[in-house]
Protein backbone atom coordinates (compact mmCIF):
# COMPACT_ATOMS: atom_id res chain seq x y z
CA UNK A 1 0.00 0.00 0.00
CA UNK A 2 2.92 2.05 0.64
CA UNK A 3 4.00 1.62 -2.47
CA UNK A 4 1.35 2.60 -4.35
CA UNK A 5 0.92 5.92 -2.40
CA UNK A 6 4.47 6.47 -3.28
CA UNK A 7 4.30 5.89 -6.96
CA UNK A 8 1.25 7.85 -6.96
CA UNK A 9 1.81 10.51 -4.94
CA UNK A 10 1.68 13.75 -7.57
CA UNK A 11 -1.45 12.21 -9.10
CA UNK A 12 -3.16 12.37 -5.26
CA UNK A 13 -1.97 15.80 -4.77
CA UNK A 14 -2.97 16.55 -8.04
CA UNK A 15 -6.58 15.70 -6.97
CA UNK A 16 -6.59 16.60 -3.42
CA UNK A 17 -5.30 20.24 -5.20
CA UNK A 18 -7.82 20.31 -7.73
CA UNK A 19 -10.63 19.47 -5.17
CA UNK A 20 -9.72 22.09 -2.84
CA UNK A 21 -9.54 24.53 -5.84
CA UNK A 22 -12.85 23.36 -7.34
CA UNK A 23 -14.39 23.69 -3.51
CA UNK A 24 -13.23 27.46 -3.16
CA UNK A 25 -14.22 28.94 -6.96
CA UNK A 26 -17.57 27.62 -5.86
CA UNK A 27 -18.28 28.19 -2.58
CA UNK A 28 -15.17 30.46 -1.09
CA UNK A 29 -15.36 34.07 -0.30
CA UNK A 30 -14.76 34.84 -3.66
CA UNK A 31 -16.21 32.30 -5.25
CA UNK A 32 -19.16 32.15 -7.59
CA UNK A 33 -21.73 31.48 -5.17
CA UNK A 34 -20.56 35.00 -3.09
CA UNK A 35 -20.39 37.06 -6.62
CA UNK A 36 -23.59 36.45 -7.01
CA UNK A 37 -24.81 36.99 -3.62
CA UNK A 38 -22.97 40.74 -3.64
CA UNK A 39 -23.83 41.17 -7.35
CA UNK A 40 -27.78 41.37 -6.30
CA UNK A 41 -26.96 43.51 -3.05
CA UNK A 42 -25.91 45.40 -5.17
CA UNK A 43 -28.30 45.49 -7.04
CA UNK A 44 -30.81 46.10 -4.38
CA UNK A 45 -28.42 48.99 -2.86
CA UNK A 46 -28.56 50.87 -6.38
CA UNK A 47 -32.25 50.82 -6.18
CA UNK A 48 -32.37 51.73 -2.77
CA UNK A 49 -30.07 55.30 -3.92
CA UNK A 50 -32.35 55.77 -6.29
CA UNK A 51 -35.35 55.93 -3.80
CA UNK A 52 -33.86 57.88 -1.35
CA UNK A 53 -32.39 60.01 -3.80
CA UNK A 54 -35.92 60.94 -5.58
CA UNK A 55 -37.55 61.51 -1.50
CA UNK A 56 -34.62 63.81 -1.17
CA UNK A 57 -35.61 65.59 -3.90
CA UNK A 58 -38.94 66.04 -2.86
CA UNK A 59 -38.00 66.76 0.75
CA UNK A 60 -35.78 69.87 -1.21
CA UNK A 61 -38.95 70.34 -3.49
CA UNK A 62 -40.90 71.34 -0.48
CA UNK A 63 -38.13 72.89 1.77
CA UNK A 64 -37.86 75.45 -1.11
CA UNK A 65 -41.58 76.00 -1.29
CA UNK A 66 -41.41 77.32 2.95
CA UNK A 67 -38.38 79.59 2.03
CA UNK A 68 -38.38 83.21 2.92
CA UNK A 69 -40.40 83.43 0.16
CA UNK A 70 -43.67 81.77 1.18
CA UNK A 71 -45.82 79.93 -1.74
CA UNK A 72 -49.08 81.36 0.28
CA UNK A 73 -50.96 78.36 -2.02
CA UNK A 74 -48.55 75.58 -0.41
CA UNK A 75 -48.97 77.07 2.63
CA UNK A 76 -52.91 77.51 2.61
CA UNK A 77 -52.57 73.62 2.26
CA UNK A 78 -50.83 72.85 4.90
CA UNK A 79 -52.83 75.06 7.41
CA UNK A 80 -55.87 73.17 6.02
CA UNK A 81 -54.46 69.46 6.47
CA UNK A 82 -52.84 69.76 10.06
CA UNK A 83 -55.79 71.93 11.58
CA UNK A 84 -59.20 70.89 9.00
CA UNK A 85 -60.48 74.38 8.87
CA UNK A 86 -61.82 76.11 6.03
CA UNK A 87 -62.77 79.72 3.98
CA UNK A 88 -66.77 80.64 5.61
CA UNK A 89 -69.38 79.01 4.14
CA UNK A 90 -66.93 75.98 3.04
CA UNK A 91 -67.77 72.40 4.04
CA UNK A 92 -64.86 70.32 5.65
CA UNK A 93 -65.09 66.72 4.59
CA UNK A 94 -62.82 64.13 7.02
CA UNK A 95 -62.22 60.75 5.56
CA UNK A 96 -60.79 57.91 7.35
CA UNK A 97 -59.12 54.99 6.19
CA UNK A 98 -59.62 52.06 7.97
Amino acid sequence: MINVIKKNIMLILSIILIIYFSLNFLGGNRGIFAYLDKKNQFENLLEKKLFLTNEITKVKKINSLIDENLDKDYLEILIRDKFVVGKKGENTYIIENE
